[in-house]
């Protein structure tokens, strides 16, 4: 009887980009990306964003927890203050 490895996953460097779809382009990652590490590579603040994946609206709870795939789409949405 083999029991499961609980090893992460090891990701290939020199495999094909991963591409998804950010505000409408394309945009290449080296390996799937939670939503909150993109908007970190993207310098962004999660406080000052709402952000859809794949259609569907991500709370800032879940942001550590959903992972961001090959052909997946991204939007993401500044909140702008002023009058």
């Amino acid at each position: 009887m083999s029991s499961l490895s609980s090893n992460p996953v090891q990701y290939n460097s020199a495999s094909q980009p991963v591409r998804i779809t950010l505000n409408g382009d394309p945009y290449d990652l080296d390996q799937p990306l939670s939503v909150q590490e993109l908007l970190d590579r993207l310098n962004i603040d999660s406080r000052r964003v709402a952000v859809e994946h794949n259609k569907v609206i991500v709370k800032r709870a879940a942001f550590a927890a959903t992972l961001v795939g090959d052909g997946d789409t991204v939007e993401i949405v500044n909140f702008v203050g002023g009058g």
